[in-house]
């Protein structure tokens, strides 16, 4: 990253400031949603994915959620590739969850029996099956992303690099066993699961990156 003459590394800054939105996006889609749960008549968190939100007249809230969460997650997934030694792939891998995020509110997932009141679930559409691709292209992007950071995380902290590989696990298998369960409580327990762990990493990653990032101020570093 190249050095300003007054001493102050424009680059070094702009890497930091991408990177704190890598902690922003988790707490704004997660707050953002459950403000939109306990809110929308029908909906209910033990039984229903944050997903399906997206239905009914007020779906385009919970896009406006996905949309922003996911521009958020691609310019810190921008950040975390102009991080000195992190991983061109898993930089690459948060992009496309944050891609995903965004093109899963542009195909809405189907109905079901329970969401949103007086809509005739269970039938399959196109754009339902979309939505399911985009969302099991995105977590399991993110998932890879941090078992490859768990090498990166090694040469700085071994702890770390264990806990970015065991969510990169966690993240995949939650999201692929409640994909299979989406039906039962459990099912979207777990899918919960996957998407808090996934929000966790994508914070303690961008923080590990943005103290790897040399002070702005150089007489600082």
């Amino acid at each position: 990253m190249p050095q300003a003459a007054s001493g102050f590394d424009r680059g070094a800054a702009v890497t930091r400031s991408m990177l704190g939105w890598g902690v922003v996006a988790g707490p704004f889609y997660l707050v953002f949603g459950l403000v939109l749960a306990v809110t929308r008549p029908g909906f209910s968190v033990a039984r229903d994915a944050l997903s399906l939100l997206l239905l009914g007249d007020l779906g385009w809230l919970q896009g406006l959620n996905l949309v922003l969460s996911g521009l958020m997650t691609v310019v810190a997934a921008i950040g975390l590739f102009r991080t000195p030694g992190w991983s061109r792939t898993a930089a690459a891998l948060v992009g496309v969850y944050g891609a995903c995020l965004v093109l899963s509110a542009v195909f809405p997932p189907d109905a079901t029996e329970n969401f949103p009141p007086g809509a005739a679930g269970g039938e399959f559409t196109a754009q339902g099956m979309l939505h399911l691709v985009f969302g099991g292209l995105g977590f399991v992007s993110l998932g890879i992303a941090a078992i490859i950071a768990g090498s990166w995380m090694l040469r700085r902290r071994p702890s770390g690099a264990l806990w970015s590989r065991l969510a990169g696990v966690v993240i995949i298998v939650a999201f692929v066993a409640g994909g299979m369960l989406s039906a039962s409580p459990s099912g979207v327990a777990l899918i919960w699961v996957a998407v808090l762990v996934n929000w966790v990493w994508l914070a303690t990653i961008a923080i590990a990156a943005y103290r790897a990032v040399p002070h702005p101020v150089v007489a600082r570093r």
